[in-house]
Formats: C-alpha cells, structure tokens, sequence
C-alpha cells in the first residue's frame, strides 16, 4: 500500500478526553475514528490489525475441531422470551419492533440462536460432540463507554458453543478453550493474560472463567494469592473470615448516636472497632416470583419487585455480584431514599428490626449470622441499637456469602494474603450445561431413543477490545509497537528522495515492487513529505520492521533496517533487501512463537 493513496491520517495529537495510551495511539496512528460514544470507525490499519487477530482466533478454533457459521444480529424475541432472558436482561439489550408490529433484539450473544438451530438440526448422539464458532459484530448499549476500544457499544466478538452428550463432554471442550485461548492471547503477543474463576451472570450456568489482561488501566479487580495461585474476579472471590467472638448474646439496647450516619463515625462515637458493627445496604431488585401452583416454571412469571436490605460486617463492603446470585436477581440497583423510607427503614440509621417485611427481603452475610452483640441501626435518625443478634432480633430471609474480599484478606485455600490487581477481560468460557437447550427443547437420541437435552458451553473473545490489550502492552513514547502477528503492515517501507531525486525514488519503487511480489507485507511511504514526518508516521503506526531507502542509506551501503521495539539497525546491500527483509521478517516471527504458551486446563 502506497501512503499517497491511504485513507486515513495520523494526528499529531489525540482529543483531550482520550483517557488511556490505547485509545490515543490507535487513533493518532489512523487506525480508529470514534463515530458515537462507543461506537468506531476503522480505518484500513485498523481493520488490517483487526482481520490479523481474527486469523490467529480462527486458526485455533479450527485446530479445536471448530465449524465456522454465521448468524444474525436480529432475533425474534420469541427465543429470548423461551429462555427467560427477554426478562431478566436489562436496558443493556436493544429492543425493537418491525413494522408487523414483531418484537426484535440486536444480539448481544447467540446462546438463543444456537440452541434454536440444535432443536432444528441435532437429532442423535452420533452427531455430537460438536463445536461451531463466528466471528460478528455484535450491539450491547453499554451506559458507560470508556477507554476506546476496551469500554464500547458495538464490538466484534468470537462467540463460539460447544454442544456435547454430557458433563463429562462439555468439560473436555471447556478445557480445549481454555488452551486454546492462552494461545491466541500468547500469539498476539499478550503475555500477562490470567485465568481466573468469575460469576457466570447473566449467561447463567454454573463455572466460568474470565481471561483478564494485567493492566492497571483494567476496570476489573482480580483477587491473587501468591501462596497457592488461587485467582478470581473480586465478584466471586472468597476469603477466609474471623471467627466471631464467643460471648453470649446481650440484651437489646437503643442508644442515642447524634450524626453517626456512617460506620466510621459510629465505631468512632461509640469507642468501638467497626468489625463489632452491623453495615446495612439497600437495594432495589427484581427476583423470581414463587412459582404459580400449575406448575409454571418461575422464568415465565413476571419478576417480584423488592426491597433488598443486604447486611455485612462493618468493616467489609458488599459485593453486588454475590447478592445477586444469592438471590437469583434479574435486576439490582441501589435504592432511592423513598424507597428505604417506605419499609420502615431509615437511611444512615437503619436495620432489619422492625421493617415491612412484607416489601423487604434481608440478606445476611454468613458472619453477621453468626456474629453475637453487633450495633445496628434502630431506624430513627440519631439511633442505634446495641448488641443486635440475628435470629433473636430479626429472622433473615437468605444468609450467604456477601462481602467482597479485602485486599490482603487470608486465602481461604492456604491463609496467604490476597492481593488486588487491575485487568482487563479479554476473554471467557462458560459451562452452561443444559440452561438454554432445556428451555429451548433442543434435545438428541440416544442409543434407546430416549432423548435428553444437548450439553452446551459458551466461549467469547472481544477482537476489538483484544486490540486495544495489545496496543496497551506494546507501546512506547513515540507510537505503537505492534508485534509481527498483528500489526497491519510487516514492513514500513520510507523513501527520502528530494523533488530531483529521480534515481532514489526509482531504486525505492523498483524495492517496493519487488518485496510485494515475495509476499511481503508493505506500507511504503512514498509521499512528497520531510524526513522528520515521515520518521514520525512510522513511529506511530508501528510496523515491526522499518525499511528506510536513502542517500545516506546508500552511501552506506544500501537499505538501512531498523526494528521497532528494539531500535536496532543494520544496513543491507540494496540488490540483497528483497531477500534480507523477508529473512529479518521470519526471524521477529520465531522470536514471536516462542512466546506461545500452551498451559493445559487446571481443572475446577
């Protein structure tokens, strides 16, 4: 490709809202133009790149025993409704109508769909195991786009589905997927990407892991240990908790406590640690209605609206993915004020005692259960109730693990101190056992002819948002640094030719002519522009291997190459460059395999 006939242009600066490296490099470098809030452009380099990535993902979902097909963005509600998700899913998804009047929805992920063609096309175990994979672009109205490409709205995902006879089935694809992903990861040159167990959400199911990208720019936190190597996302890590004290539980007592709204200034006022403390949470969700004595499934009833009032120990936080689960929420935001206010509870002062049960749900943390004589609110502003202990004073609804891990809290495997990090998900594998193709009568034969539901697992990448983790990890001041597996253009091929220099640009086309006849991947500058520029643009785009056709070059003896990341250069004789350059090429790409990781599936 020849620069005088690009589309696009690189910037000498990025908007000043550009919150992260990523994000100003792709698009200084002519990559990306952000259209929307999280909604991009990509220009030829980008797309180059993006088409790189989704070469290595087909590769590896083909060595898999993958099948690659295509399905569409526009569903029918219909499906979303059997499964329960048109439901459960919030203003995340897109909804619309036809002009029939049909209820739509843009995908988001294609669990419906697939389980749809299994009903329509798998009739007997001799068809399965099987796995079928595509690579799409896909609408999520995300509330809070951030960061370029790592925070968007509409992305392009690898969403692939294992379909199996059984458990056994389902775990043998699941850990194929694993391997798998660390080696596209690897091969796109991410080297500090970690498996860690997370919350299966609103895929539903029962294990699932998340592929997170070490990065302090990560919204994500991941819980570490050191000791033993237990990693999950902070929505799902567990922790080892004290032992509650052993006392015998003391009577009631309200106390005055004039502007302690908060744990930190009631243990204050009180001369008390805030673990002696009872912190209460509101939320306002949307659970599953008791089912309907005919026998109707709780996912074709309307949801309950609710009151949570989710209680942990003062010194912890609640963890929102956590009570969600433990109480199957389709739906969970804070609570307004009002809303608190109508149960009979009163912000900054509140508890269980003496609400309306009959529009709360309370929700404990498995400490508070068990920890005697804490101070909890009384429920009038300015008081509060001394040695409160549940069961006596207050009978909880569920008890659960609520509270999210601290960071250096003991490992619940070895007793290590956990740390906190920052990534950011690149990835994720679900098992979803028989969730969607139950709901969906997507069933086989067996032997006897009696049938049982396909065993499904769901396994995405974000292609986009995997750019946008390399570009993190290979840049420098001066522009990108892109390894060879990725970068739209293996070589940068720059001629510096006065306006008279005929000759050199010449000897420059003749080269660009010739390297693109061995298969060579070039981006040759031949634009009317100064050194300096042109220098400048190939810092930015940052292909691997800079090839640089000069008067001072030939003096020197002929082409100068110079590699990206290391700086490093050499001079090749200009009648040798069409077969030195493919020669330093095939050494950045084994340089580039070695870094292949291919870890085998730890198991649950």
């Amino acid at each position: 490709m020849r620069m005088s006939r690009h589309f696009g242009e690189t910037l000498r600066a990025a908007p000043a809202d550009v919150e992260v490296a990523s994000h100003r490099l792709l698009l200084r470098a002519g990559y990306v133009r952000q259209l929307a809030a999280g909604i991009f452009s990509y220009l030829p380099l980008g797309l180059r790149a993006l088409r790189k990535l989704e070469g290595i993902i087909r590769e590896e979902m083909d060595a898999i025993g993958g099948q690659e097909i295509g399905m569409p963005v526009v569903q029918p509600a219909e499906l979303w409704q059997e499964t329960g998700r048109w439901y459960s899913i919030g203003e995340e998804m897109v909804r619309l109508r036809d002009r029939a009047g049909r209820d739509l929805v843009l995908g988001m992920t294609h669990e419906e769909v697939v389980g749809d063609l299994v009903r329509r096309d798998v009739h007997s175990y001799r068809q399965l195991p099987m796995l079928v994979y595509q690579i799409q672009t896909k609408f999520r109205d995300e509330p809070r786009p951030r960061a370029g490409l790592i925070r968007v709205r509409e992305f392009t995902m690898k969403d692939s589905y294992s379909l199996d006879l059984d458990e056994a089935g389902l775990e043998r694809q699941y850990g194929a997927h694993y391997t798998a992903y660390f080696r596209i990861f690897s091969r796109a040159g991410l080297g500090e990407v970690s498996a860690v167990c997370s919350d299966p959400g609103m895929m539903g199911g029962r294990l699932a892991h998340e592929f997170m990208y070490l990065s302090p720019v990560g919204e994500d936190v991941l819980v570490r240990c050191d000791g033993c190597g237990y990693a999950a996302n902070l929505q799902v890590a567990r922790f080892r908790k004290p032992a509650p004290p052993a006392e015998p539980p003391r009577p009631l007592a309200k106390v005055a406590t004039p502007g302690a709204a908060t744990i930190r200034d009631l243990a204050a006022l009180l001369g008390i640690a805030e673990s002696r403390t009872a912190k209460v949470v509101f939320f306002s969700a949307a659970v599953p209605s008791p089912a309907a004595a005919g026998g109707l499934d709780e996912q074709e009833l309307p949801p309950r609206e609710v009151l949570v009032v989710a209680l942990v120990r003062g010194d912890h936080e609640v963890n929102e993915a956590k009570l969600a689960g433990a109480i199957r929420a389709r739906r969970l935001q804070p609570a307004t004020a009002d809303e608190i206010r109508a149960a009979g509870a009163e912000p900054g002062y509140a508890s269980p005692i003496g609400i309306d049960r009959e529009r709360a749900l309370v929700v404990l943390d498995d400490l508070v259960a068990a920890s005697p004589n804490l101070v909890s609110g009384a429920n009038e502003e300015g008081f509060h109730y001394l040695d409160v202990n549940a069961g006596r004073d207050y009978e909880p609804d569920v008890v659960a693990d609520l509270a999210s891990a601290p960071d250096g809290a003991p490992c619940g495997h070895c007793g290590a101190a956990l740390r906190h990090v920052r990534g950011i998900e690149v990835g994720n594998i679900f098992q979803l056992g028989t969730r969607y193709t139950a709901a969906l009568g997507a069933t086989y034969l067996d032997a006897e002819g009696a049938a049982h539901p396909v065993v499904m697992g769901s396994y995405g990448i974000g292609v986009g948002r995997l750019l946008a983790c390399v570009a993190e990890a290979h840049h420098d001041e001066r522009g990108l640094t892109l390894p060879i597996t990725v970068a739209p253009f293996e070589l940068h091929l720059v001629c510096l030719s006065k306006r008279e220099g005929a000759g050199l640009r010449a000897q420059a086309d003749g080269l660009y002519d010739a390297l693109c006849a061995a298969g060579v991947e070039v981006l040759y500058d031949d634009r009317d522009l100064s050194a300096g520029v042109k220098f400048t643009d190939a810092d930015l785009i940052g292909a691997p291997l800079r090839a640089t056709v000069s008067e001072r070059s030939l003096r020197g003896g002929g082409v100068e190459l110079k590699r990206r990341e290391s700086g490093e250069t050499r001079i090749v004789p200009l009648e040798t460059a069409v077969a030195g350059v493919p020669e330093a090429l095939a050494g950045l790409r084994a340089e580039a395999q070695a870094r292949v990781v291919s870890p085998g599936y730890p198991g649950r």
